[in-house]
């Protein structure tokens, strides 16, 4: 069944993975209309496997909030590259760095994603890591993970293991 979104068109079918900034790497399980403060509502059903969690989207507002589909593999290739770049840490205050970090992970993208990763990663001779930063390290990799195993069509714990080997061979 392939859907069009009004506006911009968004061409899906039942199976495909799509990203959803805030949640990362999803499957489209359907459709479904529900009646909302009295108005018929289509709703895209989303499957968040790694997160037990099922999303419902209105359609109309599917755009608007960032629902995408996969990365090019250009683009993948892209968020690759930076990760085989040279750490950019900065010395300002952890927490300031945190909001940074985490507003680069929610806006769903591959290259702003691997940039978290690829500054916190821990180097050999950097000092020992916070709980916090090893955290975000964590949640960066494997949302980047998620949407490279995705595009690979590999499992995600696979892909973890090729991006984490990628960035040492740099």
């Amino acid at each position: 069944m392939r859907m069009i979104m009004a506006k911009k068109e968004f061409i899906y079918q039942d199976g495909d993975f799509v990203v959803y900034p805030t949640h990362g790497v999803g499957k489209i399980i359907g459709t479904e209309t529900n009646d909302i403060a009295g108005m018929q509502i289509k709703l895209l059903v989303i499957r968040f496997e790694q997160d037990r969690m099922t999303l419902r989207v209105p359609m109309e507002k599917a755009m608007s909030l960032g629902l995408r589909t996969l990365s090019s593999r250009k683009h993948m290739d892209d968020a690759i590259l930076t990760l085989k770049g040279k750490a950019r840490v900065r010395r300002t205050m952890w927490s300031r760095r945190a909001q940074e970090y985490e507003a680069k992970i929610k806006s769903g993208d591959p290259v702003s994603i691997a940039e978290v990763v690829r500054d916190l990663r821990k180097r050999d001779t950097q000092t020992e890591q916070s709980y916090s930063e090893r955290q975000m390290y964590q949640a960066a990799l494997e949302r980047l993970a998620r949407e490279f195993a995705a595009i690979e069509e590999i499992d995600q714990a696979t892909a973890a293991v090729r991006l984490e080997d990628l960035m040492d061979v740099a």
